[in-house]
């Protein structure tokens, strides 16, 4: 079916969808069927955007919390939102519109859920840069695959344990009360450094139950690998899935 076969046939129509002014091929209704230059365009920019995300998702995020869920969130979000930003910028929807379709999408689905600040980084980091290489058309290839590389660069420092240590947190349910006293705290983080094996950096004392005689300590401390817990702010078997 081709343009001579409608009479009809409006150029408008045709620009407003991406052609090019005065496009002779095959066409549906002003809509062209297809465009080599377009086509590959677009699984170029989704293959380099699916590349970073995935080496950021692979090697510092699931490295180090091994949660599939979130590997899997993170990578269809780079997809989903890299071919929305990239299709809506060719009918020419204003990008505030779309972030704030994103922005609703997330607090929709996120708010029954309690999400770590990391996750919600990474989260945040991964539509950056799908929204950033979905929008770049006027940029070099030099520019955008530098973009790029500063992300990875600046989380890679930023997840290096010589750059920053990680402290975890663990909360205890301690029974002896009589070490809470301000005058027995050598004795009291020599105690807990037995019995959790923990070099302890430091601890605080938070509910105190005279009736039962426990007390509820926060103790923080550096972790072997140098990772977060998840499990660390746990403190009821049930919160565990």
């Amino acid at each position: 079916m081709f343009q001579s076969d409608f009479p009809e046939y409006d150029s408008s129509i045709a620009e407003e969808y991406g052609a090019a002014e005065g496009f002779s091929g095959p066409d549906f209704f002003g809509i062209p069927l297809f465009e080599a230059g377009s086509l590959l365009e677009l699984i170029v920019r989704f293959a380099f955007n699916l590349l970073v995300c995935w080496i950021i998702v692979k090697y510092f995020y699931y490295k180090k919390s091994g949660r599939r869920d979130f590997y899997f969130t993170f990578i269809l979000f780079s997809v989903a939102i890299f071919l929305l930003i990239y299709l809506l910028d060719t009918v020419k929807l204003q990008v505030g519109m779309a972030l704030g379709l994103f922005a609703i999408f997330g607090i929709i689905r996120y708010r029954t859920e309690q999400v770590s600040i990391r996750e919600m980084t990474y989260l945040f980091v991964i539509i950056a840069i799908s929204v950033i290489n979905g929008l770049s058309k006027a940029l070099s290839i030099s520019e955008l695959v530098a973009a790029n590389l500063m992300f990875i660069v600046a989380i890679a420092i930023m997840e290096s344990a010589r750059i920053v240590k990680h402290v975890s947190t663990k909360a205890i349910l301690y029974e002896k009360i009589d070490l809470i006293t301000p005058d027995k705290s050598a004795e009291l983080k020599a105690d807990l450094e037995r019995r959790t094996g923990i070099k302890i950096l430091k601890y605080e004392i938070g509910h105190i139950d005279f009736l039962r005689d426990v007390a509820f300590i926060k103790i923080f401390y550096h972790p072997e690998r140098n990772e977060p817990n998840s499990i660390d702010n746990i403190t009821k078997i049930n919160d565990i899935s």
